[in-house]
């Protein structure tokens, strides 16, 4: 990177940083002293005709959201270019994320549940709004200190690619991530691991609302018998000093409009850097007139950093309010009448939760008499093997994933983890069903010790036959 001054308009960047599809991320400090985030875009992509542009309607559009209630999204400050450089500034950090605690050690259910209901929640209430976040996956999940997931580069990867992603992609990933996390529980949680897989198949069939209200109505399959974020704060903390929690309570008021510093300049709005400050001359939400009168004030960068004014709910926030796990909305007060309003609402949601239930169920149950008579024999499609970073320090443990595509046919998977620093083989048997055809198969490596080397990680598949294999490298330096 050209940027000798270790920082870009007004934000300091730190040592931290890593590389995704979208270009360079860095844990960075922003000009009032808050964990902020800086991506410097890749060059050969930024530069395409029409991105710039498309990323800076990505961006107005998460600034009106947030503007609007939404909380589930990572806020954007600026966007801004330096020479050929194209920056995007946040105003909470980006890390760690849900790949970042994975590599780690094992989260929690609880609060791997959590993540869940709250990124599900979040795509619904984008999906109201009329937008899709487009790339949905672990390395785009952030958890806060207090365990809060929260989405980032929403719509970035659709803009790059000039593209408009459908909200049933959003649902696809999501269903991913909770096979995913499924694929952890499978020995030490069987029912947590059962209940993912069933919001998953949901999430596809049904919908996000179907998935994440079965999340909350089967909990109690959940090690401990609750959602809760407390385990994954803990795992945040110990992963990233970013989700440290401040020393002292944050200053409510907004930061100043970072100075434009020689060639650099935002490019939003004409003296407008920070969503919900204004420069002069110009409207905080990108909106002007009638419209600005109704939406301006409200902004969230976090748990307990937030400004606030009366004004009309959106459709995103009247969904993600009216969403929110019990813990966070329950209502004060009330007297019995709304006690016996509530109770009379909670029985009728319970009663309409029931029977769809059962009218799934009974479809499942009609489609697999009539497959059953014709399921075919297991076969292997593909096998792919991916490792979450390409290079490890010091007693890291490297989270590597083969990713299995079958026919649909049910039956088991035979498999030998290969690893060529030692002569461990990991071996184990996977069930597959006949509604499914992706499945994850996880290998945590442990590396430590003072060594430079290159470690490969080789996933072979015993049967069904032929066998198939695939590999990964990354690097090991300590």
């Amino acid at each position: 990177m050209n940027n000798p001054e270790h920082g870009i308009a007004g934000f300091r960047l730190t040592e931290h940083t890593w590389m995704t599809e979208l270009g360079n991320w860095i844990d960075a400090i922003s000009p009032d002293g808050r964990r902020a985030g800086a991506l410097l875009f890749d060059a050969r992509l930024i530069g395409l005709p029409g991105v710039r542009e498309r990323v800076v309607a990505a961006v107005l559009t998460d600034q009106r959201l947030v503007l609007g209630g939404l909380t589930g999204l990572i806020p954007v400050a600026d966007v801004v270019a330096a020479g050929d450089q194209v920056w995007l500034l946040t105003g909470q950090a980006v890390s760690p994320t849900l790949a970042d605690l994975l590599t780690t050690a094992p989260i929690e259910p609880a609060g791997a549940a959590s993540a869940l209901v709250e990124t599900a929640q979040t795509l619904i209430a984008l999906h109201a709004a009329g937008v899709t976040h487009g790339s949905v996956h672990p390395g785009t999940v952030v958890v806060t200190s207090e365990g809060a997931a929260l989405l980032s580069e929403r719509g970035l990867s659709d803009a790059i690619r000039g593209l408009v992603s459908p909200p049933e992609r959003d649902a696809a990933g999501w269903a991913a991530l909770a096979r995913g996390l499924a694929a952890s529980f499978v020995a030490w949680a069987p029912q947590a691991a059962q209940l993912f897989e069933r919001a998953a198949g949901l999430a596809g069939t049904l919908g996000l609302a179907a998935a994440r209200g079965a999340l909350l109505a089967e909990q109690a399959l959940l090690p401990g018998g609750t959602i809760g974020r407390e385990g994954l704060a803990r795992a945040a903390r110990g992963r990233s000093a970013f989700a440290q929690p401040p020393a002292h309570a944050a200053a409510a008021a907004l930061p100043p409009l970072p100075r434009d510093e020689g060639d650099i300049v935002t490019l939003l709005a004409p003296g407008r850097a920070w969503p919900g400050h204004p420069g002069p001359g110009q409207s905080g939400s990108g909106l002007s007139g009638p419209e600005q009168a109704g939406r301006s004030g409200a902004v969230q960068f976090g748990p307990g950093v937030s400004t606030q004014e009366q004004r009309p709910a959106t459709t995103a926030e009247q969904i993600w309010r009216s969403g929110r796990p019990e813990a966070d909305t329950v209502q004060r007060g009330g007297g019995a009448g709304g006690r016996r309003v509530r109770a009379a609402r909670s029985r009728r949601w319970r009663t309409i939760g029931s029977t769809a239930l059962f009218a799934v169920i009974m479809v499942g149950a009609i489609l697999a008499w009539f497959r059953l008579s014709d399921a075919p024999d297991l076969a292997i499609g593909s096998v792919d093997v991916k490792v979450a970073k390409k290079s490890y320090g010091c007693d890291a443990t490297a989270l590597v994933t083969g990713v299995v595509v079958t026919n649909g046919g049910s039956g088991v998977i035979t498999y030998e983890w290969h690893k060529n620093l030692d002569d461990e083989v990991v071996k184990g048997t996977l069930q597959t069903r006949s509604d499914q055809t992706s499945y994850q198969l996880p290998l945590r490596w442990s590396l430590n010790g003072k060594a430079t080397a290159k470690a490969t990680a080789t996933l072979r598949i015993v049967s069904p036959e032929p066998p198939r294999t695939d590999k990964v490298s990354f690097t090991y330096k300590c």
